[in-house]
């Protein structure tokens, strides 16, 4: 649509939406001209080993005054809002699955097992997040362990090398150790959130989530057709590896409802407990949720 508005969007990667949306689309159909903004995308996939909070790839752009769509767990949205880095927006949210893996002759058998084992994370977003989250249910928080490792292709690959014992995976990487022979110690879900720039127009938000809940339902009718996109989440040191992308399931869902308000209350809660709370500064709700409207 020659006439509509330009937006960059740096893909979460977690799941097939916007790549369903661009394909067949739906941007277009709500007036939105996407450009991907890949390097960002492969940036976050990439070691963040020596990087600091506010240098990590997905900051980069508000750093230098790029105007970008992102996505993140709903805890990373809301302390990057927070933070001052953009907005996250509210009315809707994703479901993604999350595990950690071991390598196959790893003695690590069960949660429990993982106390005082570093885990291989992404500092302050989902794989980070959701390790203290999900294990306090199994170990002290003295005794859950973390180690800045950075984005999921990092991560696996540091797994598959032996340079770390556990590693914290979203899909595909989980798919993705499935198939390398890798083994499943815990897994779950979690939410995920949007995080758009502090200025965006409604309209565009809107627009957006729109185009998201279309290739959702898509998705949902014809889940096969799709499942070969799942290349385009694959970093690069990665991809001559001979994927079975039907085997890769659906990733995150989206899910156009507001996030529920206390679950916006507990984020602060739960990061001033696991010590991760020392960059916020807002945190009113109504100042940190973008404007949307369905």
């Amino acid at each position: 649509m020659a006439n509509g508005r330009n937006v960059k969007i740096a893909p979460k990667g977690m799941g097939l939406n916007d790549f369903v949306a661009a394909q067949e689309g739906y941007f277009a159909a709500e007036g939105l001209n996407v450009e991907f903004d890949w390097k960002t995308f492969r940036g976050t996939q990439s070691s963040w080993k020596d990087l600091s909070y506010l240098e990590r790839p997905q900051d980069k752009p508000y750093a230098e005054g790029e105007e970008v769509i992102q996505g993140a767990c709903v805890w990373g949205s809301i302390c990057n809002a927070s933070a001052g880095m953009g907005r996250f927006v509210a009315d809707a949210y994703g479901v993604s699955p999350w595990a950690i893996f071991v390598r196959a002759d790893s003695s690590i058998r069960r949660p429990e097992d993982l106390k005082d084992v570093p885990v291989a994370v992404g500092m302050r977003a989902g794989s980070h997040f959701n390790v203290p989250f999900r294990l306090e249910k199994y170990l002290p928080l003295e005794n859950i362990k973390t180690l800045n490792v950075g984005g999921f292709g990092a991560r696996l690959k540091a797994l598959l090398d032996g340079e770390v014992q556990a590693a914290s995976l979203l899909p595909p990487q989980i798919a993705m150790a499935e198939q390398l022979g890798l083994r499943k110690i815990i897994e779950d879900t979690f939410h995920t959130l949007w995080w758009v720039p502090e200025n965006s127009p409604e309209e565009v938000v809107t627009g957006y989530l729109r185009a998201l809940d279309r290739a959702e339902r898509a998705l949902e009718s014809d889940l096969p057709k799709f499942l070969p996109l799942w290349k385009n989440a694959v970093p690069p040191e990665f991809a001559n590896h001979p994927w079975d992308f039907s085997r890769f399931g659906r990733g995150e869902r989206f899910v156009y409802k507001p996030i529920p308000r206390e679950e916006f209350a507990e984020v602060f809660d739960q990061v001033k407990r696991w010590g991760l709370d020392d960059y916020l500064k807002e945190r009113s709700f109504e100042k940190l949720a973008a404007q949307a409207s369905q």
